[in-house]
């Protein structure tokens, strides 16, 4: 298997060659430069003033790099106006390679180097030179500055950063038709002698080709080259440069094993960018391919996968292109039969390379700017045209494209800002206040002038940062409440302050009562020298009825760079209060001041309230009056209307008068009397000693003749009130055979019933039975 392509292109390689030179070197040394003025006196005398300076003139040292010699390399020699050669001066050497590279004798001032330079490494050192007193070690000249170049030598070889190098010309075509220019670089100093000019000449590929020497295009030389007739041709080009000290070639191989793709920087990840192809003879299975890349370098940028159905591989994009980092990628391909049968082993491996340069296509990108985000920052109450900070820019391509700035007209910002589109320096348009916006977000986008439409934005942060404008204030959100028991010295209440401004070490405050004011008589101010301060009774007792609201006017300062004052009146109230500082009527009255009533009016209030009261209760009262009797006959039973609200009270209910006078009418016969006439002795209405039962006597009485008596008595009575009376009787009847069931007749009658078996049950009823015997025994005596 081999991998192979068929084209009408001519491919070549070149191979470069190396020339070696060396060039010669030379120091300086400096040189002493007196001065000194004159002055003509009146007398014709001269006088000569000299001014302090220093004691040479520097140039630049100059040391061979590459120096092979056993000793160390003589560089120059310090001296000063102030040695006068007896050993009293010393020189000493500081700034890069002192003490390593560069030695100086502190006597003589000679600098030797005692290490082989290379000038590519480092092209020249800064150093300072002083010379001191040796005894009191001050400084006779000051400190000086000088440079020790290092001088270039042909020591390196032209190099071509690639190779070898692929190209293609069409056949047929004229003579002098360009097929590739190649370009060495020397690491020598150009501005010093030949050593990095080049010169390019060809090797091998005549008579068909030719170089240009000075710029290394090659071109054709022979007119009708046939495909057919030889399809590739070698060609090794010699650089080397014009020193002539060094030179090499190079001779690669010919056979056509390398590829070339394009592809732009722009592609995306992942898709892919090109095919290639392995050819191989057999058919099936054993013509399947695995493609693979190689090198690290490829690897690490492009991937390869195969396409089953054409054999192909697909080369993908594994990471972002920049043609302005690396303009070129070689892969080293290799293509493998997945099937192999062992049988013919023998014939080596089932496998073939490929190379595969892949150049970077330039594609116009937008402007990159130097940091993915900015924040800068500006003091408040800065007047405008402030500069606030700047943001920068850049074309990544390699035409390097002008850039513009400008800024978001969506945004807020361009009312405070403005930028200059070509230098990108931000300026404010206005003052800006902190307290009102701390912060302010901006977006900045940056075009080329080629091509506007093709931009990027860049966010961008400014911070105000705050100055001290704005006067403390005494923090008033409590009312400040003054007992009417303070006592002299007593802390009335403990008061802050607030300032709009920001303190990075925290907000500092004084306090004082206004110095122009006359000394307060009834509180004195105390600064706690903890940014509070207390207010303080000077005199016994308040009386809130002879005033109750005080005025305190207290100064503040604050901390700031000026420092700012403010006057602020606090108002103190006073009000009755408990032991211990309890406020007891004060928050009431507070609501009524702010209702806008004073104590007078609140005085008067209360009294109207108080004479309608009156006039209400009196009222009510004389209703009452008009209902009641002009005479009360306390001995009327039929006006005594009693009323129970207890449910059966038992023997209890005939304690408030003797109802059996209603069922009885020949007792109550005997219980009349007038109303007219004071009663007499009532010790003939007892009941006799053999008085017959209610029940039997009721029975002897026709109730309804009793009524009928009773009414007329009333409606004959002269000494009865005006208003109608309401006489009520209660009957339950006669001629019941068991007689009256209700409790009120067990009064007059004893009870038969016997309780002593209840001292059998034991000894909690004891107590029952003698309560029930005590009853009998009474009833019978």
């Amino acid at each position: 298997m081999r991998i192979s392509t068929t084209s009408c292109l001519c491919p070549f390689l070149v191979c470069l060659c190396f020339i070696q030179r060396c060039s010669g070197t030379g120091h300086h040394v400096p040189t002493k430069v007196p001065s000194k003025n004159q002055t003509k006196l009146a007398n014709g005398e001269t006088e000569v003033h000299h001014r302090p300076k220093r004691g040479w003139i520097w140039n630049q040292f100059f040391v061979l790099e590459e120096h092979m010699g056993p000793e160390a390399q003589y560089v120059g020699k310090l001296h000063s106006n102030s040695d006068k050669g007896d050993g009293s001066v010393r020189y000493i050497l500081s700034g890069e390679g002192a003490g390593t590279i560069f030695i100086i004798d502190e006597v003589t001032g000679d600098i030797h180097a005692t290490k082989s330079l290379d000038r590519e490494r480092k092209a020249h050192y800064v150093l300072h030179a002083q010379a001191l007193d040796r005894n009191t070690e001050e400084a006779l000249e000051p400190k000086s500055e000088f440079i020790i170049k290092v001088q270039d030598i042909n020591d390196n070889a032209p190099k071509f950063p690639d190779g070898p190098f692929v190209a293609t010309v069409p056949e047929m075509c004229e003579v002098g038709t360009s097929v590739l220019q190649v370009t060495a670089s020397d690491a020598d100093d150009p501005t010093y002698g030949n050593s990095a000019k080049i010169v390019y000449s060809i090797l091998q590929g005549q008579p068909y080709f030719s170089v240009d020497p000075k710029t290394g295009i090659i071109r054709t030389a022979l007119a009708d080259m046939d495909r057919e007739a030889r399809e590739h041709f070698t060609v090794v080009i010699q650089a080397k440069d014009m020193a002539g000290q060094m030179s090499t070639t190079t001779r690669p191989s010919s056979h056509k094993k390398n590829y070339q793709l394009y592809v732009p920087e722009s592609a995306e990840v992942g898709k892919p960018v090109g095919k290639i192809k392995a050819n191989d003879a057999d058919l099936g299975v054993n013509a399947d391919i695995k493609y693979s890349i190689i090198n690290s370098e490829g690897a690490n940028m492009f991937s390869v996968s195969t396409d089953r159905e054409t054999r192909e591989g697909i080369i993908s994009l594994k990471k972002l292109l920049n043609y302005e980092r690396k303009k070129t990628y070689t892969l080293h391909i290799e293509g493998t039969n997945t099937h192999v049968d062992p049988r013919f082993s023998y014939l080596g491996s089932f496998k073939d390379t490929a190379t595969l340069k892949i150049t970077v296509g330039d594609v116009d990108e937008a402007p990159i700017f130097s940091m993915d985000y900015y924040i800068l920052d500006v003091y408040e109450n800065s007047p405008s045209g402030t500069e606030v900070g700047a943001v920068t820019a850049r074309d990544p391509d390699s035409r390097n494209s002008p850039v513009r700035y400008f800024m978001d007209s969506k945004e807020d910002g361009e009312r405070y800002f403005r930028i200059d589109e070509i230098r990108g320096v931000i300026r404010t348009m206005q003052p800006l206040d902190r307290e009102d916006t701390p912060w302010h977000n901006i977006t900045v986008m940056a075009s080329e002038v080629d091509n506007p439409n093709l931009n990027r934005h860049v966010p961008v942060t400014v911070q105000v940062l705050d100055m001290n404008d704005n006067p403390p204030e005494v923090s008033t959100e409590e009312e400040v409440i003054v007992c009417e028991n303070s006592r002299p010295g007593q802390v009335i209440q403990t008061v802050t302050a607030v300032d709009k401004d920001d303190f990075a070490n925290g907000q500092r405050f004084s306090f004082a009562l206004p110095s122009h004011l006359p000394v307060n008589p009834n509180f004195t101010l105390k600064d706690n020298e903890d940014s509070t301060a207390s207010i303080i009774a000077r005199r016994r007792r308040f009386n809130h009825l002879t005033q109750e609201l005080y005025e305190l006017p207290i100064v503040v300062w604050d901390g700031g760079e000026p420092s700012l004052s403010s006057t602020s009146t606090l108002t103190l109230r006073v009000c009755p209060c408990q032991r211990h500082g309890k406020i007891r009527i004060c928050q009431g009255e507070a609501f009524l001041s702010s209702a806008g009533l004073s104590t007078g009016a609140l005085i008067a209030i209360l009294l109207c309230i108080i004479i309608l009261l009156a006039i209400v209760v009196l009222f009510v009262t004389l209703r009452r009056s008009k209902k009641e009797p002009l005479i009360i006959a306390e001995e009327d039973i039929r006006e005594n209307v009693v009323t129970y609200d207890d449910e059966g009270g038992g023997e209890e209910d005939t304690e408030a008068f003797d109802i059996i006078a209603l069922r009885n009418p020949a007792a109550a016969e005997e219980l009349k009397f007038r109303r007219d006439i004071r009663p007499e002795a009532r010790g003939h209405c007892s009941l006799p000693h053999n008085h017959k039962t209610p029940s039997v006597e009721l029975d002897e009485v026709d109730v309804q003749e009793f009524i009928r008596q009773r009414l007329v008595e009333a409606d004959m009575d002269t000494s009865v009130p005006p208003y109608d009376s309401l006489q009520t009787y209660a009957y339950e009847g006669q001629g019941s055979s068991t007689g009256s069931i209700s409790p009120l007749d067990s009064v007059a009658a004893p009870s038969e019933q016997e309780y002593n078996y209840l001292e059998d049950w034991g000894p909690e009823f004891r107590r029952l039975a003698e309560l029930y015997e005590d009853s009998e025994s009474d009833v019978t005596t």
